[in-house]
């Protein structure tokens, strides 16, 4: 991860969970495969919002992630 400002916001995973407005598992499973943009302290999960407002971003250009989020919320379901 780049250098960050010390003011840098750092989000847990319920957080993010409730940005993307998806299941906190969902982002489990996008975290552990790589997807979303995050790394462990201790163990647990942290995001950097700035980092996820691009991968937004560029889910948003790219179009293709939206649909492995989506399946991703149906397995949660399951």
């Amino acid at each position: 991860m780049p250098n960050q400002p010390v003011d840098a916001e750092i989000l847990t995973i319920r957080e993010v969970s409730e940005y993307l407005k998806v299941t906190e598992r969902t982002i489990y499973r996008l975290a552990a495969a790589k997807k979303i943009p995050g790394f462990k302290v201790g163990g647990a999960w942290r995001f950097s919002k700035a980092e996820i407002d691009q991968w937004i971003r560029r889910q948003s250009e790219d179009g293709a992630s939206a649909d492995d989020a989506a399946s991703m919320e149906e397995k949660d379901d399951e």
